[in-house]
């Protein structure tokens, strides 16, 4: 392996052509990557010396970029969230400006690990690591067109005292991210043995287009859909006539975050939704939504709507998802299909992940001349 064909030089080849358009870094560390690619292949470390992104400034000191980075990955830089005075669901603010879909630069790339999804997607690193307190790896996944799986709530460690945030990965599909996520988790063995999920395929699911209370745009509903049938018709999942009815968690979340935990409101709706969710998971059963309820909005920021709607119901019951590509609305803007597990079932999750993608087409980069 020399300098100029490695992972990491291509890497940052890609950094210093794409970034000064995307703005998804707000550092870059060409020198110490390099340094650390070197000793990685020499060591022969399980990574090799893979190139990754780390989400925000304190990402580098991350439980999982510490175990990636033992494992012989490397750190290329860190990504942007959003900015001082910005609001949390709606952008990034890279080193030279506001962080920009890849695919329709007009368009927010979703947040807070906005840079992280923006890296992964136009090939700035192999994968990235995020955070996800309500849907702040699924949502970005989705809008830029890539995978990212959110862990189980408390399964990895969380400077997140109010137990809604856990650690993701962003990688372009569920199979890239496998090698980076298996070492985060340190899972050994395959998924089907021990995971929670019968494995393989057809995978007992239940499909949801609203999860009973959100609003939902037509043409993402009809994008994910079409997905699901496709899985249907693949033999990759077989649909559960299961209620997957919640009562809308907004106000539950809030409580939480705002460090009121014991509202009685709060209580009355997280019990409510994992009785409903501990009966739709039963037998190792999928749940399937739309990861968000609309389309990327324009960055002046998403009006009265929440991006987080079909998301951040799992970050107060505690289940692993992820978002996969599903898709694109006629206005060349990507759809995210949102996948759920049992608890604890993460490594299941993404073997779960990879069979749905190899049923779907493979999603595209973004086109030259939007990267």
């Amino acid at each position: 392996m020399t300098r100029t064909t490695s992972a990491v030089a291509r890497a940052l080849e890609r950094i210093e052509r794409l970034d000064p358009a995307l703005h998804a870094f707000i550092e870059v560390w060409p020198e110490m990557a390099l340094a650390r690619e070197r000793e990685a292949v020499a060591r022969r470390l399980p990574l090799g010396g893979r190139p990754f992104a780390v989400k925000g400034p304190s990402g580098i000191r991350s439980y999982a970029a510490r175990r990636l980075i033992a494992a012989g990955g490397v750190p290329v830089g860190a990504t942007s969230v959003p900015g001082p005075g910005t609001v949390w669901q709606t952008w990034g603010q890279g080193a030279h400006g506001r962080t920009v879909n890849p695919w329709r630069a007009d368009r927010t790339p979703g947040g807070s690990s906005a840079g992280s999804a923006v890296a992964v997607a136009a090939g700035m690193a192999e994968a990235a690591t995020g955070s996800d307190g309500a849907g702040s790896v699924r949502i970005p996944a989705a809008w830029c067109g890539v995978f990212g799986l959110k862990t189980t709530n408390g399964l990895l460690p969380s400077p997140d005292r109010t137990g809604l945030a856990s650690a993701g990965v962003f990688a372009r599909s569920a199979a890239a991210a496998e090698p980076y996520l298996r070492r985060v988790l340190g899972g050994g063995g395959t998924p089907d043995e021990a995971f929670g999920l019968p494995l393989p395929p057809p995978l007992p699911a239940v499909y949801s287009e609203d999860l009973g209370f959100a609003a939902v745009d037509p043409e993402v509903a009809a994008v994910v859909r079409a997905a699901v049938d496709r899985l249907v018709a693949a033999g990759t999942v077989r649909l559960l006539d299961r209620d997957a009815g919640l009562l809308d968690p907004a106000g539950a979340w809030t409580a939480v975050r705002g460090g009121s935990p014991d509202d009685p409101e709060a209580v009355r709706v997280r019990r409510a939704n994992d009785e409903r969710l501990d009966a739709l998971f039963s037998g190792g059963a999928l749940l399937l939504t739309p990861a968000t309820p609309n389309r990327p909005h324009g960055h002046e920021g998403p009006g009265s709507r929440y991006s987080t709607a079909l998301t951040w119901a799992f970050n107060l019951s505690g289940h692993p998802a992820a978002s996969l590509p599903a898709g694109f609305t006629g206005d060349g803007c990507p759809v995210g299909l949102q996948v759920v597990a049992p608890r604890g079932a993460d490594l299941g999750l993404l073997a779960a992940a990879r069979a749905v993608e190899d049923a779907l087409p493979a999603a595209p980069p973004p086109p030259p001349g939007r990267r």
